[in-house]
């Protein structure tokens, strides 16, 4: 398929010339855009999570990313968390699995 362009362009008495100016200005652009519009958005979103992770507390009402709502009994050291379901059952999770804080008195509502 190359051949037919170089046929054309000695036809014309022009030479044929690669501009990779434009290419590299393109690549560039693309970078930039999936940068703004995937990558940083993400770190944000990663960000906002570690901090409400390291902000829960003993007596928290949480939700779990599984969907099981309960109160924090007991955090330890390793990352884990104690959560009170209901009155005689208690689940062990890592914290990374608390998708949000409740507020105050959700449990009693539910």
């Amino acid at each position: 398929m190359n051949f037919f362009i170089s046929d054309v362009f000695a036809a014309s008495g022009e030479r044929f010339q690669k501009n990779y100016y434009s290419l590299v200005i393109m690549l560039v652009t693309f970078s930039i855009i999936v940068y703004f519009m995937i990558l940083r958005p993400q770190q944000k979103r990663v960000n906002e999570h570690k901090k409400l992770i390291d902000s829960i507390s003993k007596g928290d009402e949480v939700i779990t990313n599984g969907g099981l709502v309960g109160l924090v009994i007991k955090i330890t050291k390793c990352d884990y968390i104690t959560i009170l379901l209901n009155d005689t059952t208690e689940v062990i999770i890592k914290r990374d699995f608390i998708s949000s804080i409740l507020p105050k008195g959700t449990i009693k509502k539910l």
